[in-house]
Order: structure tokens, then sequence, then C-alpha cells
């Protein structure tokens, strides 16, 4: 039900028939029934960043850093609808089967639109990029893909962490997140307002660290004064899972449980992942809140139950069949959209690869066969898996011999444990001495970067010490590269490395990232150029950390694209593909409401799919990022040597620049655009051999 007063008058209806200890009941994240209104249990927790994750088979796409590489708010959408029409056909069999486990529900704990401010960050490949233009537009578009445009929610999205989250994650329970208003309006926060504002998400999730003194949970500022007040949030908050219990245990805020549920539910924070809120009518005794409370709570939350179709029988999504679970055409999709998110950084030309003219490819690495290397954190179950030497295998059949070396382990010094260190070095020496060609696959997993004491990363805090790869993989490059055969180095990993010996020393270097189930096919059509590869890095690949803030520092001077001073060795918006695509003239225009620039894009070489991208450079105003910042992006398909124009918006919120006080305002006369497919930097133009077309705006 899309008429949120009806859904909270029929809300406000069912909760006047409850108990203040029913009403209390149904806002932690596994509510019990309430058998004499007719009220099945529910549960809240339900994750879905890259497919319905956690609850058995479900079409698993890429990670969100990978997707967010298509530049393509249109595929994420689609994608996000593909995943809520699998929730939603999961959710009818449970329910059929009276089962209202975790991980059952229609309530969705994604997007993860916090910004990935650093790289050593743990949980930054649930996110989708630095930059937050780029985030907003991919955050609203996941969140209308779940969220449908029905009568009824298909499913309820939720935009988390909110706000100024990204690690450490090994102190996120004790952390203050400082930062100045300028930085919070003008990188940390407007993913959210877009989140709210534009894709109207049902849900918002707070963060586990404080932010400027408050607790996330239980800020007067975030939640009551920004979210509620100044951007007129209608939906339900929900806390991250046992945060609330950090205000006394942690964050010292409080000293007891009774005062911590009392807090966050004066705040408005109304559903508890966790069980602190067992402690709300207590806390009710105590006379730190009033029955109002818990029950403003209760209706926000059978508000959303009732715009999902709970309790309507002919809801539109109750007939969704089960058999649209890893359907043919969601598979496809989930294809599609691994193909589109590698990102090529080097190719001497060695790519794309001639099978008529190779006899022996050798596949080595720790990831060429591992599964783990395809799904990242937070993902399902898929009824099939192909890694990249599984890909490459079928792509060839057999017309071309392929050798196999796991070559190390993924982290440690020795693959058996009786072995001595490097005790499969030899092996990839020999595999790469017998090969025409190496596809060398490094990287990590889920258990080397995620989430603090996550299921899977239960040792550790899931961040990275720094950019390196793990000390066995990088003498594994070693020695492969002393065998003198050419080599195309694959990296999956869910965030940037150092890559600087790859750049150096191989023929070709590829970001994977987690591509999905059947990542390692769409890497192999790649490879052999079936497609051309389109994507572009949503994250700086910095040289090394050596030049970045530290972890603990949230102030953006000297972060990301737009305020790095150094030198990188893949910028943000790079990638190359199998033809040679340039803009060669622009020219804008203004329509009102926004600006319109056409761009004159020439493609010399094979199709293929490129990402027209657009930045802005403020050039008077003291308060202008220090570089320059995303302000338009359009994919765009170009035929073999194709010349087309291209129309791209810049919205006019484009020129506005963000103050001290952090009031957003345009404070400039002079204005340069720069239209290209990267961005306007000197690495970008050196590893490019082209520059974006300038475009001057004067007020």
């Amino acid at each position: 039900m899309r008429d949120r007063k009806k859904a909270q008058a029929l809300a406000h209806e069912l909760v006047s028939k409850m108990t203040i200890e029913e009403r209390a009941s149904q806002l932690k994240f596994d509510a019990p029934p309430i058998e004499r209104l007719g009220v099945p249990a529910y549960n809240w927790w339900n994750e879905a960043l890259h497919g319905v994750a956690r609850a058995g088979t479900a079409t698993m796409f890429p990670q969100p850093v990978a997707m967010a590489s298509m530049f393509d708010p249109e595929m994420i959408r689609k994608i996000g609808d593909v995943v809520a029409t699998e929730a939603r056909a999961k959710y009818n069999e449970a329910s059929k089967h009276g089962d209202r486990d975790i991980y059952k529900g229609l309530t969705f704990w994604s997007p993860n639109i916090n910004l990935f401010r650093d790289p050593r960050w743990g949980r930054g490949q649930e996110t989708y990029s630095e930059d937050p233009y780029l985030t907003a537009r991919l955050g609203v578009a996941y969140i209308k893909g779940l969220q449908g445009d029905g009568k009824y929610l298909k499913v309820a999205a939720c935009a988390k962490h909110y706000a100024v989250h990204s690690g450490p994650e090994a102190i996120r329970h004790e952390f203050d997140a400082e930062v100045s208003q300028k930085d919070l309006w003008e990188t940390y926060l407007p993913a959210f307002e877009a989140a709210v504002k534009e894709g109207e998400v049902e849900a918002v999730m707070g963060a586990y660290n404080r932010t400027l003194g408050e607790p996330c949970c239980g800020s007067d500022l975030l939640i009551r004064k920004i979210l509620r007040g100044k951007w007129g949030f209608q939906g339900h908050f929900v806390s991250d899972c046992w945060a609330i219990s950090d205000f006394h245990l942690h964050h010292h805020i409080t000293t007891t449980a009774p005062e911590s549920a009392a807090l966050a539910i004066k705040m408005g924070c109304d559903v508890n992942c966790g069980n602190t809120y067992l402690h709300l009518l207590r806390a009710l005794e105590d006379g730190l809140i009033t029955e109002d409370d818990i029950t403003t709570a209760a209706e926000r939350l059978f508000t959303t139950r009732f715009m999902l179709g709970e309790f309507d029988e002919n809801c539109e999504y109750n007939s969704i069949p089960y058999e649209v679970v890893e359907c043919p055409e969601h598979l496809a999709l989930s294809e599609e959209a691994a193909r589109r998110s590698v990102v090529l950084l080097k190719n001497d030309g060695i790519l794309p690869l001639d099978k008529a003219k190779i006899k022996t490819i050798g596949v080595i690495g720790p990831n060429a066969n591992d599964r783990m290397a395809l799904i990242g954190n937070y993902h399902g179950t898929a009824s099939r898996y192909i890694t990249v030497l599984e890909g490459i295998q079928d792509y060839v059949g057999d017309d071309v011999r392929v050798l196999y070396a796991e070559g190390c382990h993924l982290c440690k010094d020795r693959v058996e444990g009786l072995g001595l260190p490097g005790d499969r070095l030899s092996e990839a020496e020999t595999v790469a001495e017998h090969s025409d060609v190496v596809v060398l696959v490094t990287g990590l997993n889920e258990n080397l970067e995620g989430e603090e004491m996550d299921q899977s990363n239960s040792v550790g805090s899931g961040d990275k010490a720094n950019l390196l790869l793990p000390a066995p993989q990088r003498k594994l490059m070693e020695v492969v590269a002393k065998t003198g055969k050419p080599v195309i180095l694959i990296n999956m990993t869910g965030s940037a490395m150092d890559l600087r010996f790859a750049e150096e020393s191989f023929s070709a270097v590829v970001q994977g990232w987690y591509p999905g189930a059947r990542g390692g096919k769409a890497i192999a059509e790649l490879l052999f150029g079936k497609y051309s590869f389109s994507g572009k890095l949503p994250v700086t690949f910095y040289n090394d950390s050596d030049e970045l803030p530290a972890f603990t520092d949230y102030a953006m001077e000297n972060r990301t694209y737009r305020y790095f001073t150094g030198g990188v060795l893949y910028p943000f918006g790079y990638g190359l593909t199998y033809g040679k695509t340039e803009v060669t003239k622009a020219e804008m225009r203004d329509d009102g409401e926004h600006y319109t620039i056409t761009a004159t894009v020439k493609n010399e070489g094979c199709a293929v799919h490129e990402i027209l991208q657009v930045y802005v450079r403020d050039n008077e105003s003291e308060f202008a990022v220090r570089n320059h910042s995303l302000c338009a992006f359009k994919a765009v398909s170009l035929g073999a040597n194709e010349t087309c124009d291209v129309e791209i918006t810049v919205p006019k919120t484009a020129l506005e620049i963000v103050d001290d006080t952090g009031t957003r305002r345009v404070d400039s006369h002079s204005f340069t655009f720069f239209v290209g497919t990267s961005q306007p930097d000197d690495r970008s133009a050196e590893l490019l051999g082209t520059r974006p077309v300038a475009v001057e705006l004067k007020l």
C-alpha cells in the first residue's frame, strides 16, 4: 500500500487493540506473533546487498562496489527488481510453510550507501563508491528497484549505516566519528538525503559509532533534527545489531540497559536489532519513557507491514512463483552485470586473447579456482559457481590445453600443513614455463576483508592493515614474472590494492572484484574478446596507503579523487575498453532546470560500451573541492568506428559548494565542466592518451 496515510490509519487501529506489553514486544527484530489479533511473527532482519542473502538459493550478483563499476543506475534498478522478485517468491513459500525465521521477511537491510572513504575499510566492498554523487545515484536506483512501483512495496529497502560510518571495524562500537559541518553535508549525508527524498526509502539503519558525540542510533542531530525534521522521513528506523547496548557498554553515554533503550526510542529508533528493547517496560516503569513512545514506534512498524501488503490476501506479489528463483533471465542479468563490472586497468596489446593462436594457457593463483573469490560478503547460495579456471576451461574447450597451479595459499606461507614454506611455488613456475600465456588470479576474500567478527570473518577486524596483497601472493607474482612469459593478472578483491608490481611487470591487469556466482564465465568471455571490457573504477587505486591520513581521521582532506594531492596508480573513473573512445567536442546549453551537454563521442576500434563522464570545477570559491567533482555520467554503446552525438543532463546543484557552516549554495561565477570518458587528471590522460573536453560556464 503506497498510500502511507491509509497504511498509517490501519496501523493506528491495529496497535490500539494491543496491550502496552504487546506493543513493546513488536519493537525487537524478532517480533513474536499476537495470535488474538491475527498478527503473525515477523523477523525484520534480512539482507540483499547483491541478491537475497543468507536464505538459501538465490541469484547472486556482483558485490555492490563491482556493480558500481557499471556507472549505470538503470542496470542497478533492474538488478534491484530481480532481487525483490526472488525475495517475494521465497517469502511466499516460506510463509506458506509457516517459516518466519530470520532472513525470511520482506524488510531488507540494503543498500549500504556509506562512503568508501578509505581503501583499508573491510566493508567498503558493500558500498558503491568514494564519490557522494555516484553513491547517491546508484543507491536511489537500487532502492527503487527493490521497492517497485506497484500498489504495495515489493520489499522494503533500508539505507545504512546512518551516518558518517566507514571504519575502523575494530573500534566501531566505541568510536566517535568527528567531522566538520562542511564534510558532513558535502560528503557523508548526500546519499542518505537522496535515498529519503528521491528513493523514498522505507527504512534507515543507524551506525554503531558515535557522530559528533552522539551514538548514531540515539542521535538527536541525525535522527530527529535531520532525518525526520529537515528531510521529512516517514518510514521506520532500525538500529544496527546490538548497537543500542553499545550505548552503556562501550560509548558510556548511558549507564544501564533501560537507559539505553529509553534514549534510542526517545530519539526515534523503532526496531532494535539486538535485545536491549527487552528493557523498554522497565524504562517505562522508571519514568524514562512514556507509553506514547512505544506506541509511536509500533505504529511506524505496522505502517511498513501494511505497506508491504502483509495483511492483504490479494497483494499483487503473492502470486510470484518459486520458479523465478535463479531462472534463466535472472542468471543472464547477473552474468551481464559481471561482464560490465570487471575493469581493464592495463593492456599492452595481449588482450583480447585469440585461442586459435594459443596452444597452452596456464591458470595460476589462489583465487583462480576458489568459489569464495566470486561471492564477497553478505551473500546467498548459488546452485552453480563458475570460477575463473572453470570459465576459461569452458570457453576454450578442447581447442586449448589449460594447465592449473594453485601457486600459494591465499595468506598462509604454505598450502599443506606438513609442507615447507612456498610449497606450491615450483608447480606454479612449471605451469608458467609450459604455457604460452599465463592468467594469474590473486586477491582476497570475505575471510580477509569484511565485517568485524562477521559470521565468515570470525577472527580479526576485517579491515586491511595496508594495500599490499598477502606476502605469499607477492612472492608468487615475482616467481611467475621471472619466467618471462606474458602474464594477465586478474585481481579479485572488494577494494583497491597496491598493484604497482603488476603494472610494471605484467602484460595486462584486470580488477575482477567479487563478480558473483558465475563471474568466471564473464571474465573468460572478456579475456577472449567475446565482449569488450567496459567497467570504470568507482574508487581510487592509490600507490599505497602511506600518503593517506590516519584511518580514524574522517576529514576529507587528502582523501578520494576530489581532495587527494598525490599521484595515484589507477584513478577514479578509469577503465580501458577494446576500442579507443574520446570526446572530440562538447557544447552546453541552459534548459532552465538543468544544463544539457551535447558531446560528440568518437570510437576508433571495435564496438564498445563506454561511460561518458562529466566533472565540474569551481574556479573561484574558497569552499570548492580541491580538484573537481563528478556531476553527471551516462552509459553509451558505440559501434565499430562509430561517431555519435550524446546528450547528458547536469543538475544545477552541481554548481553548489558547501561552506564551513554546512550550507549549500552557489558561491562562484566561473566554472569549468570536463566532458570525457575519465577524470580530467594527468594520470588518466597518461593512461588513456586523451583528455576530456573543457566547457567554460560564466554566470
